[in-house]
């Protein structure tokens, strides 16, 4: 593989759409709110928050595997693992992947920092509180990730909804507004299940390393009620953002993203094998990015008329 191929795999960059989206929706709201838009910080926002999210994926790999999680999934012909494989399959060194790794973190740092001094000193405290959380998901001594009391499912919300928004917003205005964190509910929510439903495909093997996921803690039958139970609060936050007035009213067409994602679920049954949730972590991810887009479309179209 080349060396692109490989960052792209270790980084898992294919899923960086799930950040994106959120800044967007951040600088959407600065410029129809407030008429604010300043293109050189929207660039280096997405530049910090696209790094912030790479790092994250690739320091939960990287504890992981030292953890024997990934070692663990790899082994069990039953399960399906989530990690790149560059560490667990030998492919890449634990020293060149760390290095990539905390790359991405200064590089996420240095943007934060820049943003700082155009902006507030205020952003810093994002850059801190979002590496906390990626960095501590799976390192110790904390490795709230390993503790299955939903503290991963409450961190997701946070790094892939409230933070991205309020922290775009904020570098565009310099100001706060609970409206922001009704317009991260949906995308924010979720993403948080498209990274809870992950679980599914090797929670057995996670149990085994001694990773407790709420997928473990539950078992499978109850957590996949509560992945369909988050699925109905997204869109119904959908409804409430268009009820408050944050959103316009032809943003209720994001509801019609739920319908692939909804076939999925009808095509499970209480316990299932790890390969029948594949489809399902397609379909969450398209239903994230599907419903933020047309999100973003109606505020746009919002901020014309007006």
């Amino acid at each position: 593989m080349s060396k692109l191929t490989l960052f792209i795999k270790a980084s898992r960059f294919w899923a960086i759409t799930v950040m994106l989206v959120p800044v967007f929706l951040g600088g959407i709201g600065a410029y129809v709110w407030k008429g604010e838009f300043h293109p050189l910080l929207f660039i280096l926002t997405l530049i910090g928050a696209a790094s912030a999210h790479l790092f994250s994926n690739m320091i939960n790999d990287l504890w992981d595997y030292r953890n024997g999680a990934d070692v663990t999934a790899k082994e069990n012909p039953d399960m399906i693992s989530t990690n790149s494989g560059l560490l667990a399959g030998g492919i890449m060194s634990e020293r060149t992947y760390a290095a990539i790794t905390w790359s991405l973190l200064g590089l996420a740092v240095l943007s934060a920092v820049i943003l700082s001094l155009f902006s507030s000193w205020l952003v810093m405290i994002y850059c801190v509180l979002g590496g906390a959380i990626a960095y501590f998901y799976v390192a110790p001594p904390i490795r709230y990730g390993y503790r299955g009391k939903g503290y991963s499912e409450i961190a997701i919300l946070l790094s892939f909804g409230v933070l991205p928004i309020m922290g775009t917003y904020y570098v565009q205005t310099g100001e706060f507004s609970f409206s922001l964190v009704l317009l991260s509910m949906p995308v924010g929510i979720l993403t948080t299940m498209l990274l809870f439903n992950h679980h599914f495909l090797h929670w057995q093997a996670d149990e085994q390393a001694g990773k407790k996921s709420l997928v473990v803690v539950w078992g499978e039958k109850k957590s996949l009620r509560f992945s369909k139970m988050m699925l109905i609060l997204a869109y119904a936050f959908v409804v409430i953002c268009v009820v408050t007035k944050v959103l316009p009213v032809y943003a209720l067409l994001a509801l019609l993203t739920a319908i692939p994602l909804y076939k999925v679920y009808g095509g499970l049954k209480e316990e299932n094998p790890a390969v029948a949730y594949l489809p399902l972590m397609g379909a969450s991810q398209k239903a994230s990015v599907r419903c933020g887009v047309v999100m973003m479309a109606a505020m746009l179209i919002q901020g014309i008329i007006q």
